[in-house]
């Protein structure tokens, strides 16, 4: 009598064909979890943009990119203190002290969290902050549309906790250009840069190989 062999033992009987059947779930679920990963890097936000984050004992409020003033309305030039006030939508960054130009027309969030008043404690660069309480951004005095700004502030000893920040993305916006938004990023999570990305699959890959020819070791 003759023994019909089936599909599934063929694939016990020959090792290379383990190999793929096993590997290939495998390494399909790694190219989806990187592939996940990359597509939930968030793009770089056009406007200006402050990163609020915890760094040791401080908390560092660092802000960098361009302002197009189109549909603001000009209030007052005065001058402005860097410091943060998250109950009220407060957070101007760059020199404790400098002279500035007001702005109103902006539409956002009210607040990012429940703290009251507190000063930076020092500070470099261009001045820049926004009210969100009453829709003002404030911008550095005689600032050009458009142009690129830089920014940084630092409080010594003080925490997300002690500041009454609470972590989010929040944005203010006054028109739908690309230069037309203000937006804290606070405790942005750490993304990894594309070269660690696939490091990271490249070792995946290896350890997957090295566990499916064990594996195939023990059926063979």
């Amino acid at each position: 009598m003759r023994v019909r062999r089936t599909r599934f033992f063929l694939k016990l009987r020959v090792p290379m064909k383990t190999n793929l059947r096993i590997i290939q779930p495998t390494v399909a679920a790694t190219l989806a979890i990187v592939i996940a990963c990359v597509i939930s890097v968030r793009p770089a936000q056009a406007g200006y943009m402050v990163t609020l984050q915890e760094v040791g004992s401080n908390v560092i409020a660092t802000g960098t990119g361009a302002i197009d003033l189109t549909g603001l309305t000009f209030s007052v030039n005065t001058g402005g203190t860097a410091g943060v006030v998250s109950s009220l939508g407060v957070i101007l960054t760059g020199p404790t002290v400098s002279s500035i130009s007001i702005y109103t027309g902006v539409s956002g969030p009210t607040s990012f969290g429940s703290g009251g008043e507190t000063f930076a404690s020092s500070g470099t660069g261009d001045f820049v902050g926004i009210i969100g309480a009453n829709g003002t951004l404030i911008v550095p005095l005689g600032y050009m549309s458009g142009t690129a700004l830089s920014d940084s502030s630092t409080y010594d000893s003080a925490t997300f906790s002690s500041l009454g920040v609470t972590p989010g993305i929040y944005e203010w916006t006054w028109g739908t250009g690309g230069n037309q938004n203000f937006t804290l990023d606070a405790v942005a999570p750490a993304v990894p840069n594309s070269g660690s990305t696939f490091a990271l699959l490249f070792l995946s890959l290896i350890a997957i190989s090295g566990a499916t020819r064990l594996r195939s070791l023990r059926v063979a």
